[in-house]
């Protein structure tokens, strides 16, 4: 059902594939949008490495949740900053990209967990983060994608 990748010496494996998805602030969430185009839209994530789903939080309504209401199968693309080899000007970019269905969270404490997180990976700044959280609960989704299949590669610009 899924593809693996064609230029297999590029497959990274599934523990750098996780390392990505856990050090990366942001990627692509795709989904299946209206009349069935797609769309692809930048969002903050935290990988949970006990469950290994990957969590996002947003807004209550838009294009993007209207289609995963309508269609759970989504894709999540995520790539690292790269690095150049000395005196070679192409970047190598690990790129991750995730296949699975997503699951809108009701459980409070789950979304507790999510948002806290996803804080944490931007700022330690406690006050700030306790803010948040009265500021924005309210009008904040929560969802978690379960992934289905991984794949990721090492690609080089060149």
């Amino acid at each position: 059902m899924f593809r693996d990748i064609v230029r297999i010496k590029q497959k990274i494996t599934e523990e750098e594939c996780i390392e990505v998805l856990t050090n990366e602030l942001r990627g692509v969430l795709c989904v299946n949008g209206d009349d069935g185009y797609p769309y692809g839209s930048p969002i903050n994530h935290w990988y949970d490495p006990e469950s290994g789903c990957i969590y996002f939080h947003g807004g209550l309504r838009g294009h993007k949740i209207d289609s995963m209401k309508r269609d759970p199968k989504v894709s999540f693309c995520v790539y690292d900053q790269g690095y150049r080899k000395e005196g070679d000007w192409a970047l190598n970019i690990k790129c991750v990209i995730v296949f699975g269905r997503v699951e809108f969270l009701t459980d409070q404490d789950e979304m507790d967990k999510c948002c806290l997180a996803l804080c944490h990976k931007f700022t330690d700044d406690e006050d700030y983060i306790k803010n948040e959280f009265r500021r924005s609960m309210d009008h904040t989704l929560c969802f978690k994608l379960i992934p289905e299949h991984m794949t990721g590669k090492l690609v080089n610009e060149s």
